[in-house]
C-alpha cells in the first residue's frame, strides 16, 4: 500500500533513493523493484531486520537487480549519516508528525538531496487528524511513545518545505478508506483491535490490499480528495552544490545488513 506516487519522483535506473523512517519498508521495496539504489533508514533496528530480510528475498527471487543497491541503515532524522547531495529522491512517509524538531529533520532531508532531486513528504491530513485527536488523547498525548505531536495543514507544510530550501511542486491526498478505520480505533480505544467494528473494517482493508477490486479502487480515488488520510507533498531542490560522490574509503551500503554511520560533511542539528 503505497502513499507516494513514484511516477512523480522522476527516477532513472540506478538513482539513489532514501526512505527515511522506512518502518516495514513498503516504499523502499517499491524503489528496489524500480531498479533504483535504495537505502531504508529507521531508528529502530527491529524494523530494519525484517526489511533487510525482504531485500534478500527479493534478490533471491529475481524481483530486484542483484547489482543494485538495497540496504538498511540505523539512523536519526536529525543527523543523517550521508554526505550532502547523496540522493536523487528522498521519501519521508508519515514521519514528521512524530518529530518534535521537524524543521531540523527537514533541513537534513534537503541537505542529503541532490540539486534537481525530488523530496516526497507525507503526513496525516489536517481534518481527519483533528477528529482522531478529539476522540482520544492516547493518539497524541506527550506520554504516548511515537505519538503524533502536531497537525499539518497543506499550506503550512509547503511553507516549511520552502523554508528548508526546496520548491513545492505538487500535492495529492491518499487512503480515503483509511480515515474511518482510524476514527473507529480512536473512538473505541487504540488498543481494542478485537472490537467487532474495528476488526471487521480491518479485514476489509486487508482484503482490498491482498485482492484489489476495481470498484474499491474507484471508490477510494473518489474519496481521496475529500477525506484522504494522508497529505502528500512533492518538492524539488534547486541550486546548491553538485551531487557529492561517495567519499573514497566510505563503506558502501550494498549489503542487506544494518550498517553504522556513514561519513557526512557538516554539523547536524540533533533532535
Amino acid at each position: 500500500m503505497l502513499t507516494v506516487d513514484f511516477d512523480r519522483l522522476g527516477l532513472r535506473p540506478g538513482d539513489p533513493v532514501l526512505d527515511l523512517g522506512c518502518g516495514a519498508g513498503r516504499h523502499a521495496f517499491e524503489a528496489a523493484r524500480l531498479a533504483t539504489g535504495v537505502v531504508a533508514l529507521d531508528r529502530r533496528p527491529v524494523e530494519l531486520e525484517s526489511v533487510a530480510t525482504m531485500f534478500q528475498a527479493m534478490r533471491l527471487s529475481g524481483d530486484v537487480d542483484t547489482s543494485g543497491l538495497a540496504s538498511v541503515v540505523v539512523g536519526d532524522a536529525g543527523c543523517l549519516p550521508f554526505p550532502s547531495g547523496t540522493f536523487a529522491a528522498v521519501i519521508a512517509a508519515e514521519v514528521l508528525e512524530h518529530l518534535p524538531a521537524d524543521r531540523a529533520a527537514l533541513g537534513e532531508l534537503v541537505r542529503v538531496l541532490r540539486p534537481g532531486g525530488t523530496l516526497a513528504v507525507t503526513v496525516p491530513r489536517w481534518w481527519p487528524e483533528r477528529i482522531c485527536w478529539a476522540l482520544t488523547a492516547d493518539y497524541h498525548a506527550p506520554s504516548v511513545v511515537d505519538g503524533h505531536v502536531r497537525i499539518y495543514g497543506r499550506r503550512g507544510l509547503q511553507q516549511r518545505l520552502a523554508e528548508a530550501g526546496v520548491r513545492p511542486t505538487g500535492h495529492h491526498y491518499a487512503h480515503g478508506l483509511h480515515s474511518p478505520y482510524w476514527w473507529l480505533k480512536c473512538a473505541v480505544g487504540l488498543d481494542r483491535a478485537d472490537h467487532p467494528a474495528v476488526a471487521l473494517y480491518h479485514r476489509f482493508l486487508v482484503w482490498d490490499i491482498v485482492t484489489p477490486q476495481r470498484w474499491v479502487r474507484r471508490l477510494e480515488r473518489w474519496l481521496n480528495p475529500i477525506m484522504g488520510k494522508s497529505l502528500v507533498v512533492y518538492a524539488t531542490k534547486l541550486g546548491g552544490r553538485p551531487f557529492a560522490a561517495r567519499p573514497a574509503g566510505a563503506p558502501t551500503p550494498a549489503s542487506s545488513q544494518a550498517v553504522g554511520p556513514l561519513p557526512h560533511d557538516g554539523p547536524c542539528p540533533r533532535l
